[in-house]
């Protein structure tokens, strides 16, 4: 079924007479929210949206197989070009036919352009106009990441959707780099833009930059939906601003890219940030969370988390959620579980397992409610479900407020 989809994806963008590397069509909107629905088609798969991107850093995703990211139907999955670029590179990758031949992918692959190594390798890294120049956290190699060098690190990869190269700051940054990012940001773009060589197969997505500055997040989304691009980004958020700046950020953005572009948040993926974030208008999220909670012992659920270390669950033999249809869930109990974590290696997969299949699961869900237009009202649920007490985070009401709904 997965390859034959692939084969009706593939068929449907090239009807045209020109091949597109996406199309996106917007299927449903709330009435409340500026939340919808909609399904994008790429050369190798479909995506419906709002979607959640699991994250394999180096091409695999930390305790899954692609197969079995296929068995939970996962759609689209993220990769990261400087990791790529650097090991195993781009010729090895050339060679191979690209990443999805490479690991045996047939669904959609995104790929992040390095950008946000500046900020995580900070100390690593000297930025300047023409680029990004690295030690490697490998070997201690000089390696200089351009525009033009992480487009043709992405032309090698494959993946369909692609990341231009920007100058990315620490959200909480402020003072003059702020503007010079957000600039320099939008000139890389049109260098990205002039070294594409695929641009029948990948789409370059501009990226958001602006940090917290309402002005300067107005000019850069404002400059990059001047390009005719397929979709666009949010970038520089996530990374340690408070929550009342992130959602103003997010809910300024997408009130200026375009309606008929998919928008894509970058790094974020905590449940709660996913169904705000979904009702402030965008379409796309990733984040390594999932993955990365797992391999110390937490399982995902709709109330939040549960730390299978704790004794607590010694006895428990419930599975890890009753209303979860993932492998493990099905087989493994939550006492299993609690003996195994953050000892075999086993528990690091199976925990993967569920919370990816969580993630999934959600993000149906909130595709589901928007469609039968009762949105607002899963949300309201969903909060409740976090939030019994109905002690809401102030930013969380102050951001549904600002798309009309209300918690009570």
């Amino acid at each position: 079924m997965a390859n034959a989809c692939s084969r009706v994806t593939q068929k449907t963008t090239k009807m045209s007479g020109v091949l597109k590397p996406l199309t996106f069509e917007v299927i449903n909107e709330c009435k409340t929210t500026k939340a919808r629905t909609g399904r994008m088609l790429l050369i190798h798969h479909h995506v419906n949206t709002p979607v959640f991107m699991p994250v394999g850093t180096q091409g695999t995703l930390k305790g899954l197989l692609p197969q079995q990211l296929e068995e939970l139907d996962c759609q689209i999955m993220l990769s990261n070009t400087y990791h790529l670029g650097t090991r195993p590179g781009p010729e090895i990758l050339k060679k191979a036919g690209g990443l999805h031949k490479f690991m045996n992918w047939k669904r959609a692959l995104l790929t992040d352009s390095g950008g946000f190594q500046m900020v995580s390798l900070l100390k690593l890294a000297e930025i300047t106009e023409e680029g990004v120049k690295f030690s490697s956290p490998y070997d201690g190699s000089e390696c200089m990441l351009t525009p033009e060098h992480s487009i043709e690190i992405q032309n090698a990869i494959g993946a369909d959707i692609i990341m231009q190269l920007d100058d990315v700051v620490a959200s909480t940054t402020t003072g003059p780099r702020v503007e010079e990012a957000m600039h320099r940001t939008t000139r890389w773009l049109d260098r990205c833009l002039s070294a594409h060589q695929r641009p029948t197969e990948q789409s370059v997505f501009p990226i958001v930059q602006g940090a917290l500055n309402p002005d300067l997040r107005t000019q850069s989304a404002t400059k990059q939906s001047k390009r005719e691009v397929n979709g666009f980004a949010v970038g520089g958020l996530s990374g340690g601003e408070s929550k009342q700046d992130f959602w103003k950020m997010v809910h300024l953005s997408t009130d200026i890219l375009p309606k008929d572009k998919p928008r894509y948040l970058m790094g974020v993926g905590f449940a709660v940030d996913l169904v705000v974030c979904s009702a402030l208008g965008i379409d796309m999220f990733d984040c390594v969370f999932p993955s990365r909670t797992a391999r110390f012992g937490c399982a995902l659920v709709r109330s939040g988390q549960l730390s299978l270390r704790q004794r607590i669950y010694k006895h428990d033999r419930r599975p890890i959620d009753e209303n979860c249809d993932c492998s493990t869930c099905k087989t493994y109990t939550r006492a299993y579980l609690h003996h195994l974590v953050t000892v075999e290696t086993v528990a690091c997969h199976a925990l993967t397992v569920h919370n990816i299949a969580f993630q999934l699961k959600l993000m149906k869900d909130i595709q589901s409610s928007i469609e039968k237009q009762n949105f607002p009202e899963f949300i309201r649920e969903f909060m409740l479900t976090v939030y019994p007490d109905r002690n809401y985070p102030e930013w969380i009401v102050k951001a549904l407020g600002a798309v009309n709904v209300e918690l009570s």
